[in-house]
C-alpha cells in the first residue's frame, strides 16, 4: 500500500517534505523489512516519540500503527513501563492515555 498521509496532509503546503515523508521515510524506510520488521520498527518509533515527550496525533497515529504491525496490548504496556523509568513517568501517563484509546476494544 503507498503511503499517502504527507500529500493528502500537506501536499499543497510543503510538497516536498510530503514527497519525503510519503516516498523516503514510508516508501523505502519502513519497507526494509528484511532488515528490520515492521513490528520492530513500530516499537522503535513509539519509544522515540515517547522519549521526545511527543504526545500528539503523531504518537497515537503510531500506536494505530504498531497494533496493526503486532503490537499486542500487553507488549505496549510493558514498553510503556519499561520506558518510564528511562524517559519519564509523566511521559508514561500521557502515553497510556493514548494507549487506552488505541486498545479500548481489547478492555
Amino acid at each position: 500500500m503507498k503511503q499517502t498521509a504527507g500529500r493528502d496532509r500537506l501536499g499543497s503546503l510543503a510538497p516536498k517534505f510530503a514527497e519525503l515523508n510519503d516516498d523516503v521515510l514510508f516508501g523505502e524506510v519502513w519497507a526494509r523489512e528484511e532488515e528490520l520488521s515492521l513490528k520492530h520498527r513500530s516499537m522503535i518509533t513509539i519509544s522515540a516519540l515517547m522519549a521526545m515527550g511527543i504526545t500528539d496525533s503523531s504518537l497515537k497515529s503510531h500506536l494505530e500503527l504498531g497494533r496493526k504491525n503486532g503490537i499486542t496490548k500487553t507488549e505496549i504496556v510493558e514498553m510503556v513501563t519499561h520506558l518510564a523509568f528511562y524517559v519519564g513517568w509523566p511521559k508514561a501517563w500521557a502515553v497510556f492515555r493514548l494507549v487506552t484509546e488505541v486498545y479500548q476494544d481489547e478492555e
